[in-house]
């Protein structure tokens, strides 16, 4: 099925998200007919647009959201499972961007559940002709054009993703997502300091293992070479869901522990 598009109005070619790339985006999750962790996503959203210093509409509820996406895609299309990737802009429609109002437009992607680890691993390796920064913007989903030559660099070499660095020449994440490292009992998670994305599908996950104790989690500056010490490697994105990683470079990784704590995770929503 062809992923689903929504907008709050007529698209033009004059918004600022298209000519600038001014606008925030945030992913909201169905899964088995209902929203899940939609208070986390929706308080990030609102979160994002305070740090692009965004006019944020009275209207934009918590409940506003729940509404909107029950009508247009859940009872509106009959999406049971997906990810709704969230995009807020800002219009030009005032004297001063400072003022000026906003608009959203929404694609939905379907999937069978975004609680379940996609069943092939990535395969991925290291650029550093480039790096990403890790300022207060890095932690967010806004325009980054790293994310785009990365893309391109991971398909022009047969790769599903690519690592990217800090200037400290230190792990920061992928082009779609947050990285953890599994060896023995601990789970490493590079920095948000480090240019890590927050991530409320990541944060939910690590937040379900340490309240059950399944995992001593850790954030890390973690430099480059770590990356091949692991002896598992999950990749959470909330554009995408999750996946792990089979393979940097040369070396392999195993995937049957994350498996089983992604399956505990999925099973403590039911």
């Amino acid at each position: 099925m062809e992923n689903q598009y929504f907008t709050s109005d007529g698209l033009n070619v004059k918004n600022r998200a298209f000519l600038l790339g001014d606008a925030v985006k945030v992913s909201f999750f169905i899964r088995n007919g209902g929203l899940i962790m939609d208070e986390e996503c929706y308080f990030f959203l609102m979160a994002s647009m305070r740090k692009m210093r965004m006019n944020i509409p009275l209207t934009y509820t918590l409940e506003y959201f729940q509404t909107l996406f029950h009508n247009d895609v859940i009872d509106g299309k009959g999406i049971q499972n997906g990810i709704i990737n969230f995009q807020v802009f800002r219009n030009n429609d005032a004297v001063t961007v400072s003022k000026s109002s906003v608009s959203y437009f929404y694609e939905v992607t379907e999937s069978d559940d975004v609680l379940t680890v996609h069943q092939r691993p990535l395969e991925m390796d290291l650029t550093k002709e480039i790096n990403v920064n890790n300022n207060l913007l890095s932690n967010i989903r806004v325009h980054c054009p790293e994310n785009i030559y990365g893309g391109i660099y991971a398909e022009e070499n047969d790769l599903d993703d690519v690592i990217l660095l800090n200037p400290n020449k230190r792990i920061a994440r992928t082009t779609s997502g947050n990285l953890l490292f599994l060896e023995g009992n601990v789970i490493k998670v590079p920095k948000q300091s480090e240019g890590a994305y927050i991530s409320p599908l990541m944060e939910n996950f690590v937040t379900f293992l340490h309240k059950n104790n399944l995992a001593d989690i850790q954030e890390h500056e973690i430099i480059a070479f770590e990356s091949q010490k692991a002896e598992e490697i999950l990749m959470i994105s909330d554009e995408k869901g999750v996946f792990s990683v089979g393979k940097i470079r040369n070396k392999t990784f195993e995937s049957s522990r994350f498996i089983e704590m992604v399956e505990g995770w999925k099973n403590s929503f039911q």
